[in-house]
């Protein structure tokens, strides 16, 4: 088991990669907080997770570094959250800790498309993004960084995408945010870094979600022209990535943007 009793949040976690993200974390052994805007989705990724993995004696130890606790036996619990709202972040954090003790992996996922060419975007598009892609990202790393730097361990995980080093026509609100979010995660693995905490970003190409299938048929066939390995990712390939950065295979990886995108951005 790669995550083994890791205690790890997953924003946007009801649906696509997020819920993908929970449920491969779960497999690997993890304690699954699934945080989303939409309780009852998150709810229901949640149950399966508990029905699927359920804890052994009617207890499970979480953490480690000697600072494991008993925590009741449910694997994974579901949790409301605003990423955008600092005041909602910070009360799914305390509950985690409330919970379980400690916080070991974020994966900052949630995320929104308010698309529309320049001339077009009104400026409640351009902000809607910004909050949630950016802004979100900066909340939810910003309350849990001090626990991971008091527990002397933790791994930061945002949610980056291959728009963010190439544009893509429409999206200036979510392109801005993602190469932002680039940005943000190379300078909080300095700065954490050496206290323990490794930061890193995935860059998600095209991958099968909601997101991605109000693409029209014409422009998605010209995007799968782009594409070396021929069609769009699933959920699934995303999770496996930040499976392989939240693990201690990872120990050594810091900083770093990791492009799942069957070779688009070659």
């Amino acid at each position: 088991m790669r995550l083994q009793d890791k205690v790890s949040i997953i924003t946007g976690g009801g649906r696509g990669i997020g819920r993908a993200t929970a449920m491969r974390f779960a497999e690997e052994g993890a304690v699954v907080v699934v945080a989303d805007i939409e309780l009852d989705v998150a709810q229901e990724t949640c149950d399966e997770i508990n029905g699927l993995y359920p804890a052994q004696n009617g207890q499970m130890a979480v953490g480690g570094n000697g600072h494991s606790v008993v925590a009741p036996a449910l694997r994974s619990m579901a949790v409301q959250v605003n990423v955008a709202d600092m005041e909602s972040v910070e009360a799914l954090v305390q509950s985690v800790m409330d919970r379980y003790g400690r916080i070991d992996v974020i994966v900052n996922n949630a995320g929104i498309v308010r698309d529309a060419q320049l001339v077009k975007m009104s400026e409640k598009q351009f902000d809607q993004v910004i909050d949630v892609n950016l802004k979100g990202v900066f909340n939810c790393s910003k309350a849990v960084a001090p626990i991971m730097v008091a527990q002397g361990s933790g791994v930061i995980l945002n949610a980056s995408s291959i728009v963010a080093f190439y544009g893509n026509f429409g999206q200036t609100n979510y392109v801005a945010a993602k190469s932002a979010v680039v940005g943000m995660t190379k300078v909080w693995a300095r700065e954490l870094g050496r206290k323990g905490v490794r930061v890193n970003a995935v860059a998600p190409g095209f991958i099968k979600t909601r997101m991605t299938d109000g693409i029209p048929d014409q422009v998605m066939d010209a995007l799968r022209t782009r594409i070396p390995m021929g069609d769009r990712g699933n959920p699934e390939d995303i999770a496996n990535a930040y499976l392989f950065l939240a693990s201690d295979e990872a120990a050594y990886v810091n900083g770093h943007v990791l492009a799942v995108d069957g070779g688009a951005t070659i």
